[in-house]
């Protein structure tokens, strides 16, 4: 039987996108004053109007929400709703505890340098690449069958269809992962051309795009979203350690694919599972400390980092901590 795999991305000026890095921004410039800074900030926008709300709590001091927004999405209206974390769960926190409940899913394969599906990585170049010439609004997905691109779609903003197929194609020729089948299927604009996008065509929201800040839809999903969250989130900080042990596993076995699950509970400093499956074969992690402080030191997680992450997905860059 044949094995189909399609995967997406989204251009750091998409809606999703556009709030993400917001609540990132907002996250480094609190952690760029006080490492210790304890910030959950989610972000609703569109059409002129960008809502900022969640928990921090922190010692820096002149953070203006406002102008971070403006900086990122423009001329827009700020409506900020921020509260002090809840003294119930900084409780958990405070005793080195997960911030959270949650399953955190890492993986790693060698099909390509990034240790990324295929896919994923073919429709992440893709879209880095046309984003190059149009920096705007814009989605690209790859298809492929027995790792043969059958079919790509792309849509960008301001882009003409004709001189986007056209990069479309060059791209395919140039691209040394690619190899395209006898007959590649291209969607290009398949709507039409169109010129009203971002904020300004549809609205947007933080973490609405796990799968391309992930592993593309091959790879389960584990927790919660990652932007605007702080280290002391399991969320976040547990996903990339699951990321680095698997990494870790597939040089050292010399595997085709790992996958690493870590289960956490509130308030408890300890994984309730810590997993790792090598080419199918089940083992218990061992030898490393997978308590959040423990993730968090190793991974030096306290830094103003985040925002970068926000742009195309959370894996396979070589300047993230967890990748190395």
């Amino acid at each position: 039987m044949p094995t189909f795999r399609t995967a997406e991305s989204v251009s750091p000026k998409h809606p999703d996108k556009i709030c993400d890095q917001i609540s990132d921004a907002i996250l480094d410039a609190h952690l760029a004053q006080d490492p210790h800074a304890r910030v959950a900030v989610d972000v609703a926008g569109g059409h002129g109007t960008v809502f900022v709300t969640g928990e921090v709590t922190s010692k820096a001091a002149g953070v203006d929400v406002t102008e971070i927004v403006k900086g990122i999405a423009g001329d827009v209206e700020v409506i900020e709703h921020i509260a002090a974390q809840s003294p119930e769960i900084a409780h958990g926190v405070d005793t080195g505890g997960a911030g959270d409940q949650g399953i955190m899913v890492g993986y790693a394969t060698n099909e390509t340098d990034e240790l990324l599906p295929l896919e994923y990585v073919l429709a992440r170049r893709l879209n880095r690449s046309l984003y190059e010439r149009w920096p705007y609004d814009g989605k690209t997905q790859v298809t492929t069958k027995d790792g043969k691109i059958t079919s790509v779609v792309a849509s960008f903003q301001h882009a003409k269809q004709s001189e986007l197929e056209e990069a479309v194609r060059a791209w395919l020729s140039d691209e040394p992962l690619a190899e395209p089948a006898d007959d590649v299927n291209y969607h290009i604009n398949p709507a039409g051309d169109w010129n009203q996008g971002g904020f300004d065509a549809d609205a947007g929201l933080t973490g609405r795009k796990l799968a391309v800040d992930n592993y593309g839809p091959r790879v389960p999903l584990g927790g919660g979203a990652f932007s605007g969250k702080d280290p002391s989130k399991v969320d976040r900080s547990a996903a990339y350690m699951a990321r680095k042990v698997a990494v870790d596993y597939l040089k050292q076995r010399s595997a085709k694919e790992v996958y690493v699950y870590l289960a956490y509970a509130i308030g408890y400093d300890q994984p309730l599972e810590a997993s790792v499956i090598i080419d199918g074969e089940e083992e218990q992690i061992e030898g490393y400390d997978l308590s959040p402080n423990g993730i968090i030191k190793f991974l030096d997680l306290k830094r103003p980092i985040y925002e970068p992450t926000a742009r195309y997905g959370h894996y396979g860059n070589s300047e993230f901590s967890w990748e190395n």
